[in-house]
């Protein structure tokens, strides 16, 4: 059936579940393009901030807190065009998107120290492919996706492919474990066919001045409050209820984790965010263990659960929040009252901080990688305060240098292990016992859970067929060959809500064909077989 945009927009309601950069992105998609009036717009949010995944907190006191941090290219064209209009946060007349290109201008990523072993540097030069693994990568990315199934990249390649450079660069980069989806890695590879040359020393890579919590996050939030949107904490959507008639989809009332409901009129529309990678997070502390939670503790999990039961059209949250031990790694974010970590790595790497990006140390039973940016990494963060911030990819495995796993580790521990890898314990001795030095660690269950292998239909359509007055966002909806674990997915996936929904006169952009261009492709088999 044809679906009906709407034409009066001045008289819709629109209520987004979530506060995710994808919902967000909805909020002013609805404003900017479709001509909805800010005040008809209400976000409906459980926690009691904003932001989802792109977070960031803390002080010098309790330790800064970014659960993970995103990384950007130019191509992201979908999250420019919306971060254009936004103005920066520390400045009125700079759009986000200028201040975030005007500062990798002057920071550009040049890695000289992205993996390590037995402390020292590793030659990147080479990926370390052998002929036959670079002709199953080839073919990886000429597969047809839909043929591809439920298969993991273990299923592709043979056991030596996993201790090629290339997969060290490659997974500690996207977080990719063997056991991913397959078809995301060929999605990947498509998409980002034009970084692979450039991937050793992290060449194209984008950073935003601050985490993305003050660097996003904050001046959307601004910028919607100030065009009158209703943004409620506190306010968990527990169900949906839907009513199908002659092939036509509605949502017809919101259920509230309080017993309240919210019905929705003829001109009412509801986007929801399905899943989280952040969801059933918990902070640790230098002297305590973080714990491992799970679907019970979720919110976003349990409404997609709760309304995929009742429409097969509604995608299956199963492959992805049902394999925890599959999905969760733990990371961690340093504060240092004191320089010498940054001196020392800025010395033994060549890069000044900002300009270096991820070090994997490649010896790590935890696949442990950390990343220095650009100081201050928070506006509230004294100029003689560093931090940084790293993840371990397993952390079921027991450390080489602490007795214990990563998930059983405090801040402390997991800090001993990096600087046994680094050889800096004497060091680093002197500012751990004077107080100088503080560790978070955090435990995610569900942060992989967008690489777990799936099949077609599993991740529902933004619009499933017959939706008239709804659309699903996120991480976890379908948007044809653009890539999961992107901020450029999540906005996608609001261009399509929205402009499916309303009458725009705007197409969704398409996703950066990169893929079909000769000389990224020459470069690309060029840069696998060195």
């Amino acid at each position: 059936m044809t679906r009906t945009r709407n034409r009066a927009p001045e008289n819709a309601h629109v209520y987004l579940i979530g506060s995710g950069i994808a919902a967000l992105a909805s909020a002013v998609l609805l404003i900017r393009d479709a001509g909805v009036p800010g005040g008809n717009i209400h976000i409906l949010e459980k926690d009691r901030i904003a932001g989802g995944a792109l977070d960031g907190s803390g002080d010098v006191e309790t330790g800064f807190v970014a659960r993970g941090g995103r990384m950007h290219e130019r191509h992201y064209a979908c999250y420019w065009d919306l971060l254009s209009g936004i103005p920066s946060l520390e400045n009125p007349d700079v759009s986000v998107a200028e201040e975030t290109f005007e500062f990798n201008e002057r920071l550009i990523s040049n890695g000289q120290a992205r993996l390590l072993k037995g402390g020292k540097r590793l030659d990147v030069s080479s990926y370390g492919l052998s002929l036959a693994q670079q002709g199953r990568l080839l073919k990886l990315v000429y597969e047809s996706e839909v043929s591809l199934g439920d298969r993991k990249i273990e299923d592709w390649f043979d056991g030596a492919f996993f201790e090629t450079n290339f997969w060290f660069i490659w997974s500690t980069m996207f977080a990719f474990q063997r056991w991913s989806s397959l078809a995301e890695m060929r999605r990947y590879m498509r998409r980002f066919i034009h970084m692979v040359e450039g991937l050793p020393r992290l060449g194209g890579v984008l950073r935003t001045k601050y985490e993305q919590y003050h660097s996003v996050v904050v001046p959307l939030q601004r910028w919607l409050e100030n065009k009158g949107v209703d943004v409620q904490f506190g306010k968990e959507v527990v169900d949906l209820d839907f009513e199908t008639s002659g092939g036509e989809k509605r949502a017809t009332v919101l259920h509230l984790a309080d017993g309240g409901s919210i019905t929705l009129g003829a001109n009412n529309y509801v986007f929801a965010t399905l899943g989280s990678i952040t969801e059933s997070s918990d902070n640790g502390a230098w002297d305590r263990v973080p714990v491992l939670k799970g679907v019970e503790d979720s919110g976003s999990w349990k409404l997609w659960e709760t309304i995929a039961a009742k429409d097969t059209g509604f995608g299956n949250p199963s492959p992805f929040c049902g394999h925890v031990d599959g999905s969760k790694w733990y990371s961690f974010t340093a504060t240092l009252k004191d320089p010498v970590f940054h001196d020392y790595m800025e010395e033994f790497s060549g890069n000044l901080s900002g300009t270096g990006g991820l070090v994997t140390l490649t010896d790590s039973n935890w696949l442990m990688s950390f990343v220095i940016a650009r100081q201050p990494h928070f506006p509230n963060q004294p100029r003689d305060v560093k931090i940084f911030w790293g993840y371990g990819l397993y952390p079921d495995r027991k450390g080489n240098f602490v007795d214990k796993t990563m998930a059983e580790c405090t801040g402390k521990e997991i800090l001993d292990e990096l600087w046994g890898h680094l050889k800096i314990q004497d060091l680093m001795k002197p500012f751990v016992d004077e107080g100088k030095v503080n560790c978070v660690p955090v435990a995610m269950p569900f942060v992989d859970a967008l690489f777990m292998a799936r099949k077609i239909g599993d991740r529902p359509d933004v619009l499933p067929e017959g939706a008239a007055n709804f659309a699903f966002l996120g991480q976890f909806v379908e948007a044809p060959h653009d890539c999961v674990f992107t901020v450029e997915y999540s906005v996608r996936t609001a261009q399509m809500a929205v402009y499916g929904l309303f009458e725009t006169g705007k197409e969704v952009i398409p996703v950066y064909d990169s893929i079909h261009n000769p000389r990224y492709l020459i470069d690309a088999a060029r840069a696998i077989s060195r």
